[in-house]
């Protein structure tokens, strides 16, 4: 394979292989999301002449108003994934409770997690979106699967990855052996191995966070950052880049390329949510896609992947890439805890900041 481009399906059927009683099922599982992720690349790119754009005025069980596509795309992952015979149910963002395979249809042995269109508020702005799989096995498949069947830590997961629809569309894609990009060919229709092998290096000098939310977030958190911002002339003695994409999967992306990290953390904003993201779709696939390519993926105060979920749209912080940094994060935690922090201030930023009134 080494002197010839290799597609996505050739490299599932290799890793295939390695197994010699597989039956070819997860192989196929995979297929169909390959294909749905194409699907929704190709409306992603008619763009307004495809009529898709725009929001459809319902809000769904996250409380969050719904784009037309968040709909579409979602509709594309049920109908696309549910007659091959490959799963017993799946869930969502946009749907309250678990997808049982109709009875027409023949019920597989695994279950989908999915958020159909991560980012979809950027979608009218011509700015990166995706989406995000994972992938588990069902506990029971021989009958009506049920919303505790999902409830499975990270650590569960036969595989995830996401597919980012920008310049070019790349599916991202973990099977517990590395982490690989393929970019979709759209003259062959093809997704081809294009990033073999990613790896985030262990340090960084760029970082990812919503800074408007500055005043809600924990000492910790603030500590950090304002390390960062203080450059050369910090306690960190260097220069640091800030990034915001609001797009989950665009974010980790830039990671997984180029390092650095990403943070959605615990803030007071809302004190009835322990975090922003969801993990069964959103933590957990990106926490294993990171860990693979040799990161870390944090609450904070614990190894995402480890987090047993108690609902199927449970919340919790998100804080990954670099290992380092995610090391001095939850550093910063434990101190915090048992009240031998320190938080890092400058008469600079103690008079005027981009976080503090002048």
């Amino acid at each position: 394979m080494a002197d010839r481009e290799q597609t996505l399906t050739e490299f599932i059927i290799q890793e295939q292989r390695r197994f010699p009683h597989a039956t070819g099922e997860y192989t196929a599982l995979l297929n169909y999301i390959r294909l749905a992720c194409k699907r929704i690349s190709f409306l992603i790119g008619r763009g307004a002449l495809g009529g898709v754009l725009g929001s459809t005025g319902a809000v769904n069980v996250q409380g969050e108003t719904q784009a037309r596509l968040d709909v579409i795309a979602n509709d594309i992952f049920l109908r696309t994934s549910e007659y091959g015979g490959h799963l017993a149910a799946m869930v969502s963002e946009e749907m309250d409770g678990p997808y049982t395979i109709p009875p027409e249809y023949p019920r597989g042995k695994y279950l989908l997690a999915f958020d159909p269109l991560d980012g979809s508020s950027n979608v009218d702005v011509n700015v990166s979106v995706g989406s995000i799989f994972s992938v588990l096995r069902a506990p029971d498949h021989a009958r009506d699967p049920a919303a505790a069947d999902f409830l499975q830590p990270g650590t569960q997961q036969l595989c995830a990855g996401y597919a980012i629809y920008g310049p070019t569309t790349m599916m991202v894609l973990t099977l517990g052996r590395g982490v690989h990009g393929f970019t979709l060919d759209r003259g062959m229709g093809e997704f081809i191995l294009t990033h073999p092998d990613l790896r985030i290096p262990e340090a960084a000098s760029e970082f990812a966070i919503n800074a408007s939310n500055d005043r809600f977030w924990e000492p910790p958190v603030k500590r950090y950052v304002a390390e960062c911002l203080a450059g050369r002339g910090g306690p960190r003695e260097k220069d640091f880049n800030m990034r915001w994409i609001a797009s989950l999967v665009a974010e980790v992306h830039r990671i997984l390329v180029r390092g650095g990290l990403f943070m959605y953390p615990r803030d007071s904003k809302d004190p009835a949510r322990a975090g922003r993201l969801r993990l069964l779709y959103e933590g957990n696939p990106m926490a294993m896609l990171v860990e693979q390519a040799g990161g870390a993926a944090s609450t904070g105060t614990g190894r995402i992947l480890e987090v047993v979920p108690a609902d199927l749209h449970q919340r919790v912080p998100v804080i990954l890439g670099s290992r380092d940094e995610v090391a001095r994060i939850e550093r910063y935690h434990a101190e915090h805890e048992q009240g031998l922090d320190r938080p890092f201030t400058s008469p600079l930023f103690n008079e005027r900041s981009l976080f503090m009134p002048t």
